[in-house]
């Protein structure tokens, strides 16, 4: 398959757009192709920013390689004390992240929301202190974006790919180390200093602003 998809790749392409430095990487084996890298911008959708609640909001298919159990174990070290979560989506490690959460006596402060619709998701981007994107290696990740267009700050990992690509560390967010303690200390920046959500989402926002369906689409048709 390899083979044909260099074949056909070499002779009929002239141009190639990746949507992360992270597949990028993926194509090293057709050096001749150099990608260019098109980070795509949010859904068009009405984002908005009501306030910098009181819990962290994350929204993900429920499956390992999203790493919400990362989250759960992060607000249950010592620097997650008294932070709250709501994680949004369904999926099949949901039954096993509700148990987590239960082992680790944190029932009262995480909350599973299920599958939201847009209306829904765009209130939570609204009214969350600020997003934590914590996935293995994800080739881009909207939720970034969408948190960025919503004023809000995103919280990821080095090792999250695309997230960690979008988001400057102390800038549009914190970008912690792939661990439980790492993320709850990072979590807790957040939590503590309202003014630094609140100035890091200005930043998320106006770097979100930089990424539009117009300049897209320029450089798709150049």
């Amino acid at each position: 398959m390899h083979v044909a998809d260099r074949y056909l790749l070499g002779r009929n392409v002239s141009k190639l757009f990746v949507q992360s430095e992270t597949v990028g990487r993926r194509l090293a084996m057709w050096p001749e192709l150099e990608p260019q890298v098109l980070y795509p911008p949010a859904p068009q959708r009405d984002y908005r920013c009501e306030e910098y609640g009181d819990y962290i909001f994350m929204v993900s298919r429920l499956t390992r390689l999203k790493r919400a159990d990362l989250l759960i174990e992060a607000l249950a070290t010592p620097d997650g004390a008294g932070i709250n979560a709501v994680i949004a989506g369904d999926g099949d490690e949901r039954e096993r992240l509700e148990e987590l959460v239960a082992r680790l006596g944190i029932t009262q402060r995480v909350r599973f929301v299920g599958r939201l619709d847009e209306d829904g998701l765009l209130t939570h981007l609204a009214r969350c202190r600020a997003v934590c994107f914590p996935p293995v290696q994800e080739d881009y990740g909207f939720v970034t974006v969408e948190a960025f267009a919503s004023s809000k700050a995103v919280i990821t990992c080095r090792d999250s790919g695309g997230p960690a690509e979008l988001v400057k560390d102390g800038v549009h967010g914190l970008v912690a180390d792939g661990t439980p303690a790492s993320l709850a200390r990072a979590l807790r920046q957040v939590s503590e200093d309202r003014a630094l959500a609140e100035r890091m989402g200005a930043a998320a926002r106006a770097a979100g602003a930089q990424l539009n369906w117009p300049d897209t689409v320029r450089q798709l048709t150049a």
